[in-house]
């Protein structure tokens, strides 16, 4: 799962995470034909691709692409506003830049994988306490109310959303890659076992297939 060496934030790179963000903000508008959990928790698969570019450039990359895709979703297609740009960045920033932190640490699969379940869980916990700090506000509810969805809806829905993200991460990680290489955009680096790739890639497609159950699950779907 390695791209070569760390990618520096040049022109080159900035150029690169411009192209992602505009992807990013592409995949926020493709999440928004899936169904909400509870009237107001929505998935978002745009983690997926600001993980991409922290895992190619580095967490600092995660964190430029994470403010500019949520402040363009805040000034075009959001109803949410300032408190949904806040809880976007920290949604996405918790997710992507402890993915890519424990990455770079350990740049291969073993550290992928390693990062990415660390970043569901950091992301989990740190939505699950800012939702208990906002949530009350937003929904102009007591924060009893808040409470009593922390363990039924918050916890399950941010995992489910999640490994959702972290299951497309790996699949669709080479992919990028592979197409920024051939744009020369980064540089070349060693090829994977490619048993170990379709091996990878048939447990994220079962994984996949189990999270977005359970993401219909708990949007009443079935």
């Amino acid at each position: 799962m390695q791209t070569g060496r760390k990618t520096k934030l040049d022109t080159k790179a900035f150029a690169v995470m411009g192209m992602l963000s505009a992807i990013a903000f592409v995949a926020k508008l493709i999440s928004n034909v899936f169904p909400m959990v509870s009237g107001f928790l929505s998935f978002d698969l745009k983690d997926v691709i600001i993980v991409i570019a922290g895992f190619m450039m580095g967490p600092v990359a995660s964190v430029l692409i994470s403010i500019v895709v949520s402040f363009v979703e805040m000034v075009t297609i959001s109803m949410t506003g300032p408190i949904g740009f806040l809880m976007n960045v920290l949604a996405s920033c918790a997710f992507a830049v402890t993915a890519s932190v424990i990455y770079h640490r350990n740049r291969k699969m073993s550290g992928a994988v390693t990062g990415l379940l660390a970043g569901v869980l950091v992301m989990t916990g740190v939505m699950i306490l800012w939702n208990w700090l906002i949530t009350p506000l937003y929904m102009g509810v007591p924060r009893e109310v808040v409470e009593g969805m922390l363990l039924p809806v918050f916890l399950p829905f941010n995992l489910v959303k999640g490994g959702i993200n972290a299951t497309l991460a790996m699949i669709l990680y080479k992919p990028i890659v592979g197409a920024l290489r051939k744009a020369r955009l980064i540089e070349d680096g060693g090829v994977g076992n490619r048993t170990t790739k379709w091996g990878v890639l048939a447990v994220s497609l079962v994984l996949l297939a189990t999270f977005v159950l359970l993401g219909l699950v708990l949007a009443g779907v079935i």
